[in-house]
């Protein structure tokens, strides 16, 4: 149930979205060793977003995973700030990332919950 989502005000263009979506699907699958068909990826552009009151090109991330490893999440901010920059062109400074993992009980898929 690895969920990573991206808000950004960076441009993006139609058609390279599946490309992006593609690769931080597969980055969290590989990071998480989770299988990328439990991987979701939300993208929302945000029109108005500003980042030490300036509003050049920055992204919000949430990554939430059942047993997200807590002391790997230097890593994960590494590689997913390491993605938004490749992709989206946003410098790693300009990127937060909230790091979630909630009680199995707590999450729920395909009219059930993990727990």
């Amino acid at each position: 149930m690895p969920t990573l989502i991206i808000k950004t005000n960076a441009d993006l263009p139609p058609y390279p979205r599946d490309d992006l979506l593609k690769a931080a699907s597969g980055a969290v699958a590989q990071l998480l060793g989770k299988p990328e068909g439990y991987v979701m990826v939300l993208l929302e552009p945000v029109a108005d977003m500003s980042f030490g009151a300036d509003t050049a090109p920055c992204a919000y991330l949430e990554l939430k995973s059942l047993g997200l490893p807590e002391a790997r999440t230097a890593e994960l901010s590494a590689a997913l700030c390491a993605l938004v920059e490749a992709q989206l062109g946003v410098p790693k400074a300009r990127v937060y990332i909230e790091f979630a993992s909630p009680p199995r009980h707590m999450f729920g898929f395909d009219g059930r919950t993990f727990g």
